[in-house]
């Protein structure tokens, strides 16, 4: 693993999620170009994330049974073409279609994880991890900028087309610097595909430290959706009465988030993820403090905000590193079915976090959803400090 495969790995991971996150800014450059109203062209956003997460339930466990050079440049090669499909549709159901398409083979960031952990040694994986992590954070926020800007340049077509020549250039690129790395070891064991589909099932029923992993994911992710779903409605309420750039602004502070993860990753390596968990389940929790000051208006309450959702997205960021890093050493053999498993759970958390915190804003506003988000890193933190000093055998060190 080479500084410059490392950071073409890094740009492979920001493309493959950038790809989700732009269409959310030109949705209403779509609405117009094909003459349908802006809930019907959101429908194709929704069909990019449905079609991600049957992506990952599909193919991400193909990992552990095709070799992963060639199956990342496949994948990255049908996004590209899927692009091209989705810039040239003539009208709502074709961009759909493509859109959809497009969100199954965009699973490359969460093929490039459990390859990457393969090619350098374990005091290394944690700082390999970090530095993904931010390649993918970077896509994450330059993704809706790139799409709005050239979208409203050149119109909605442009940003789809521009994407598909990038990623399909990319997927030549990788081919070639993966070529240069000497060939896996063949595994000994080749599960059937129906074997790969149910074996994230398996894992989480044998593996408690994978369980532990999926739970902190999943109860901070709900926390943050939650935050980030309700914050445009407190910005542009009575509190703030700002407009959506301002919620533009804030989500920007979290490209600090780019420079934490790397060091996270290191830290994981010297200390071991349980610390460097504890410190994040800390940060999480002590966010909710801070973002109940921002339900006071002025701009006191909007310093709080700002301070509040980055400790928070660090917080989220970072402890993810210490759990892949975690899951990851648990079966070498099988990092792309626990890769699976623990992003299912996560995701599955995150939505629910986004509905919770919907509910408990309209019923109890902003206070009450800070005391959401507190419970929700309060519960993970209480289990950590009872497991994580006596840790569970898994079951492979019992084999």
């Amino acid at each position: 693993m080479t500084r410059r495969l490392l950071l073409l790995l890094s740009l492979t991971c920001a493309v493959g999620v950038g790809t989700l996150y732009f269409p959310q800014a030109i949705t209403p450059l779509i609405a117009t170009g094909l003459g349908v109203t802006d809930d019907s062209a959101a429908v194709v956003v929704t069909a990019t994330q449905i079609g991600y997460t049957a992506g990952i339930f599909l193919l991400v466990p193909l990992g552990d049974r095709l070799p992963n050079r060639p199956l990342l440049v496949t994948l990255l090669a049908l996004t590209g073409l899927g692009l091209l499909a989705a810039g040239c549709a003539p009208n709502l159901p074709a961009l759909v279609a493509a859109s959809a398409a497009v969100g199954v083979t965009t699973v490359a960031a969460q093929i490039v994880s459990p390859m990457a952990a393969g090619l350098v040694a374990a005091d290394r994986r944690g700082a390999v991890m970090g530095t993904l992590l931010s390649g993918s954070i970077g896509g994450m926020l330059l993704a809706r900028t790139f799409g709005g800007t050239l979208g409203e340049w050149l119109g909605w077509r442009a940003p789809y087309l521009a994407a598909g020549a990038l990623t399909l250039a990319l997927a030549a690129v990788l081919a070639r610097a993966l070529r240069a790395l000497p060939a896996p070891a063949p595994s000994p064991v080749r599960p059937s595909y129906r074997e790969l589909l149910a074996a994230p099932l398996h894992l989480l029923r044998t593996e408690p430290e994978l369980r532990r992993s999926c739970l902190y994911q999943a109860t901070v992710f709900a926390g943050f959706s939650a935050v980030w779903t309700c914050l445009p409605l407190l910005l542009t309420g009575p509190a703030y009465r700002l407009d959506a750039r301002a919620v533009g602004l804030i989500a920007l502070v979290g490209a600090a988030t780019m420079l934490c993860t790397p060091y996270a990753g290191r830290l994981v390596d010297r200390h071991g993820p349980d610390r460097v968990n504890l410190v994040c389940l800390l940060g999480a929790l002590a966010s909710a403090a801070v973002l109940a000051i921002g339900g006071l208006g002025s701009a006191t309450g909007l310093t709080a905000l700002v301070a509040g959702t980055l400790l928070l997205d660090v917080a989220m960021q970072s402890g993810m590193v210490a759990n892949k890093t975690r899951v990851y050493d648990l079966h070498p053999d099988a990092r792309g079915r626990l890769n699976t498993a623990y992003m299912t759970i996560g995701y599955l958390g995150g939505s629910t976090g986004s509905w919770l915190g919907l509910q408990t804003y309209t019923h109890t506003t902003w206070p009450g959803l800070c005391t959401l988000l507190a419970a929700l890193t309060a519960f993970p933190l209480a289990v950590h400090l009872l497991t994580a000093r006596r840790p569970l055998a898994s079951s492979s060190s019992r084999r």
